[in-house]
C-alpha cells in the first residue's frame, strides 16, 4: 500500500481506509500529512518584498534553481516568515515546499476512492511541530518521528527551518527481523517491543534466537538513524551556523520500544525526550501511546508551524 511514505497501491490503501473509517464510524472530512523523498523544503531569502503577488512571483522564479524537479511536474506552496536581517541586508524570508504532482495525485486518488473528503494537505513535519511545540521553547529544537520512515525537522520556536525524510525506520527493522527469522510483520513488531534495547537478553522470555536477532536489528537500526540525524544536523549547521540544535524530541511508533529513545539520544549526544502532543488527553483513547498520534494531532490544529 505505502512504501517509504509514498502510495504504491491505490486500490488496496483505499479499501483499508474505507473499512477502517466504517468500522470506527469516523468522520469523512480529513487532512493529509505527507513525508517522503519526493518532497523538498527550502528556505529562501528574497529581496525585501511585501506584496503577496510580488513574493509569489519571486518564489516561482527562484524555484527553478531550488527544487530538483521540473516545475510542470511539481506542486509548489510557500509561506512568508517576514523580514530578516542578513549579511546582504534586509531580506524577505520565505519557506518553499515542492512535491511531485504524481505522488500527491496517488494519495488523493486513494482518499477519494475510500469515500473520504480531503480538506487539506500538509507536511507531516509541520504537523509534528504543531503538536509537540511547547510555548516558551524558542531554542532550535530537533523533532523526530520514527515509524515507517524517519521524519525529522528543526524548528526555532514554532517555525520550521529544516526538514528531511530518511528511509530508515521501525517498519524497516520489523521487515529485517521478519526476513531473518521467518516471522510475519505483525509478530516482528511485537518482538521488537518485547525485547527493546535495555536489559540482559538472557533474561528476556521467548525464543533466544529471536530475542538475539531482535536486539541486533534494533541496535543496527538505531545506529543508522543516529547517523542520518547527525548528517542532517551537520548539513543544517553548515547552512545556518547560528542555529545549533541542543535538544530533541522523539515521537512515532519507536517510542513504544523500551530504551529506544535513550539509546538514540546517547548515539546522537542530544538530550532526547519523548514528546506528548499538547492536545493529548490521557485516558480518552485508552492506553494508546500518544506518539502514535502526534502527527495526526498536529494535522487537526489549524495554526501554521512554518
Amino acid at each position: 500500500m505505502v512504501r517509504d511514505g509514498e502510495v504504491v497501491d491505490v486500490e488496496t490503501l483505499a479499501g483499508v481506509l474505507r473499512d477502517m473509517f466504517a468500522q470506527h464510524k469516523l468522520g469523512r472530512r480529513v487532512r493529509l500529512g505527507v513525508a517522503n523523498h519526493r518532497i523538498v523544503m527550502r528556505t529562501l531569502d528574497l529581496p525585501p518584498l511585501s506584496g503577496a503577488k510580488e513574493i509569489a512571483s519571486a518564489v516561482r522564479f527562484q524555484a527553478q534553481d531550488q527544487i530538483p524537479m521540473p516545475l510542470d511536474q511539481a506542486l509548489i506552496e510557500h509561506h512568508t516568515l517576514g523580514k530578516v536581517q542578513t549579511a546582504e541586508g534586509e531580506r524577505t524570508r520565505v519557506v518553499l515546499v515542492a512535491a511531485r504532482r504524481d505522488m500527491v495525485d496517488k494519495l488523493l486518488s486513494a482518499i477519494r476512492k475510500a469515500g473520504l473528503r480531503p480538506h487539506g494537505i500538509d507536511l507531516s513535519a509541520f504537523a509534528m511541530i504543531r503538536a509537540l511545540y511547547r510555548p516558551g521553547n524558542d531554542e532550535p529544537t530537533l523533532y523526530v518521528s520514527v515509524g515507517g520512515v524517519t521524519n525529522l525537522a528543526v524548528a526555532v520556536g514554532r517555525t520550521c527551518v529544516f526538514a528531511r525524510v530518511a528511509a530508515h525506520g521501525t517498519e524497516g527493522m520489523a521487515g529485517e527481523l521478519a526476513e531473518r527469522r521467518g516471522l510475519t510483520l505483525e509478530h516482528s513488531r511485537a518482538w521488537l517491543k518485547h525485547v527493546g534495547v535495555t536489559g540482559d537478553i538472557e533474561e528476556i522470555e521467548g525464543d533466544p534466537d529471536i530475542v538475539a536477532a531482535a536486539r541486533d536489528v534494533l541496535g543496527e537500526g538505531i545506529a543508522r538513524i543516529a547517523d542520518e540525524l547527525q548528517t542532517s544536523l551537520d548539513f543544517h549547521s553548515s547552512q545556518d551556523a547560528g542555529a545549533k540544535v541542543e535538544n530533541a524530541i522523539l515521537t512515532g511508533p519507536a517510542v513504544e520500544i523500551p530504551g529506544f529513545c535513550e539509546e538514540l539520544g546517547t548515539q546522537t549526544s542530544l538530550p532526547l525526550e519523548v514528546g506528548v502532543p499538547r492536545e493529548w488527553h490521557p485516558g480518552v483513547l485508552g492506553d494508546l501511546e500518544p506518539g502514535l498520534l502526534a502527527v495526526a494531532t498536529g494535522l487537526s490544529v489549524e495554526e501554521v508551524a512554518a
